[in-house]
């Protein structure tokens, strides 16, 4: 069983190379924050907002990290594969949690598991400012819990 149960995630494969691994050849930690990295901006691209910043036709890209948390569960052993799944475990008036989980290819068990939350800003005075109506309703389906 893993964490993600219940929710509708986002998913993407990540390769897991040789220069991922320490020296006692697991999974780098640094490495799981990069891949759920990695895996939000997939989710971000496939709700169709890319990569360039553009304040006119998408002011909700303008967010900045709060925190990131993590819990390493079971190692991830050499050179492999792994799913990284997102969801949003809560939507407030200007943060958003994003929940992510690292899993083996063959099996839907938990290696890591973890958080980040946003703060939408606005663009002149980096402040928090609330998600527009439109992202709340292109991100509602994603989400477990809504303020």
């Amino acid at each position: 069983m893993t964490i993600s149960s219940g929710a509708r995630f986002h998913e993407q494969v990540h390769g897991v190379y040789f220069d991922d691994l320490d020296a006692f050849q697991i999974l780098h930690n640094a490495r799981y924050v990069l891949m759920m990295e990695r895996t939000i901006g997939s989710f971000w691209r496939r709700l169709g907002w890319g990569s360039t910043l553009d304040a006119q036709k998408n002011p909700d890209q303008f967010n900045l990290v709060r925190a990131n948390h993590i819990e390493y569960l079971r190692p991830v052993v050499g050179v492999s594969e792994v799913r990284v799944r997102v969801w949003v475990e809560k939507l407030g008036r200007t943060s958003l949690t994003f929940g992510f989980c690292v899993m083996p290819m063959d099996e839907d068990v938990d290696c890591a598991t973890g958080s980040r939350v946003l703060v939408r800003v606005d663009t002149a005075t980096r402040l928090p400012t609330p998600w527009t109506q439109s992202f709340r309703e292109q991100i509602v389906p994603y989400v477990r819990k809504a303020d």
